[in-house]
């Protein structure tokens, strides 16, 4: 599972503040840049609190899906490993849409996609077209996520910490309870269609809030969006750094642990002998408690001189809590939580490092894209490889050692970008 993003400058695109009163292109109306709208504010937390509840719902009720549907282990992994597939594709796909389409009116589209998307899923016996309607429930995640954080440096300027904070938050709680619940939904409806079908209806609210504000923008956004929102950095080619390629395996590699955990750990945990209900409660706690670590994260970066203890710390963490799972799953579980939500910081603490690592806001948007797409390919091997290796030997041994060798890997990246240095310069 990968945690929310926090209140990081790793932002799609650079948006310009004029301190005058300007025309607000997500809106369509004239506001002071200091200011944002109540009802904008109650759509992004509405739409927060989508952004991981269709992946931590399936990943609590994965067995019982693969029962019903028949799928094999290597197509759970596929299942699994759809929403790196998709943050990674549709997410850098995002600033080109908003160039032409306003944000409002996107988010319409991607909260609808996201409802029918689950709905869709939940009333078939085809694995083929579970795979598909999930595909479809995903990529309004995706847009989504590029989204929200533009929009908060669009209407909330000069609260973008205090906004990012309150959207985190709403993700957060989404995450939570989501992995939670998921098993007693579908255990008082008597199937698991229940479990994931029940948070299409939280999409569909998220919708509400936005068709109003899309009917506004109508007019103003074809002529104000395409040079407001984005502005394409020309200059700033991180593909060709050595440090933009250290934050991309670092970035990749800490989000394949992360969507693993989160589509496998309550499956883990069944197999140590957890009932279905409680490895849910487990998975849960993982998000729940990384939430004052993701608050946490971006203050000690910015502050520290070299990020090398943390990344140290971090690594730490993480291979504790792997081995833990690997000899005692039962014994210490809530040991193992902690220790994996403290591992899984290394996702705040990259996104601030986005920003620490360069000069100029051309140079940030250019990492962050950089960084994130390349980031999320390398993120779809986690959830698959595990699904590989757990159907092959039937265990957790192999795909922990994997998960281990891919901690090895983001802990040699993590030293390259320790050190302060700026992409601008390379």
């Amino acid at each position: 599972m990968t945690p929310p993003p926090t209140a990081a400058p790793a932002l799609p695109a650079p948006v310009a503040v004029d301190p005058r009163p300007t025309r607000d292109p997500g809106t369509g109306r004239r506001t002071h840049p200091a200011t944002g709208g109540a009802l904008v504010l109650v759509g992004m937390l509405l739409v927060a609190l989508n952004l991981r509840a269709v992946v931590t719902s399936l990943g609590a009720l994965l067995d019982e899906v693969r029962d019903g549907l028949g799928l094999s282990g290597v197509t759970a992994g596929l299942v699994t490993t759809l929403p790196t597939i998709a943050f990674a594709g549709l997410g850098a796909l995002t600033p080109w849409l908003v160039r032409r389409v306003a944000p409002a009116r996107v988010l319409v589209v991607a909260m609808f996609a996201l409802a029918v998307g689950q709905v869709l899923r939940v009333v078939t016996d085809s694995a083929l077209i579970f795979v598909l309607t999930s595909a479809l429930a995903l990529s309004g995640i995706a847009v989504a996520n590029i989204l929200l954080p533009m929009l908060v440096k669009q209407h909330f300027p000069h609260r973008t910490g205090l906004v990012t904070g309150a959207y985190t938050m709403a993700l957060t709680v989404g995450t939570t309870v989501a992995a939670a619940s998921a098993v007693p939904i579908a255990h008082a409806f008597g199937s698991w269609r229940a479990g994931l079908g029940v948070w299409a209806a939280m999409a569909a609210v998220a919708v509400l809030p936005w068709v109003p504000l899309a009917l506004r923008t109508r007019a103003a956004a074809r002529g104000a969006t395409p040079t407001a929102v984005v502005a394409t950095p020309a200059r700033v080619r991180p593909a060709r750094t050595r440090l933009g390629w250290a934050m991309a395996v670092y970035f990749g590699a800490q989000s394949l642990s992360g969507y693993a955990i989160m589509g496998w750990l309550a499956q883990l945990f069944r197999d140590a002998g957890y009932q279905p209900e409680s490895a849910g409660l487990l998975l849960a706690g993982v998000t729940a408690l990384g939430v004052p670590i993701a608050l946490l994260m971006p203050t000690l970066a910015g502050r520290l001189g070299t990020l090398r203890p943390l990344v140290l710390g971090l690594t730490t963490a993480s291979a504790l809590a792997y081995l833990g799972l690997a000899l005692a799953p039962h014994g210490a579980a809530l040991l193992w939580v902690a220790l994996l939500a403290i591992g899984q910081g290394a996702f705040p603490m990259i996104l601030t490092a986005i920003g620490l690592r360069a000069r100029t806001a051309e140079g940030t948007v250019a990492l962050s894209a950089f960084a994130q797409s390349t980031g999320y390919v390398i993120a779809a091997l986690g959830p698959l490889m595990v699904g590989i290796l757990y159907e092959a030997t039937g265990g957790w041994t192999a795909p922990i050692g994997f998960l281990l060798g891919a901690l090895a890997v983001q802990t040699t990246a993590g030293m390259a970008i320790a050190r302060p240095r700026y992409v601008e310069d390379e």
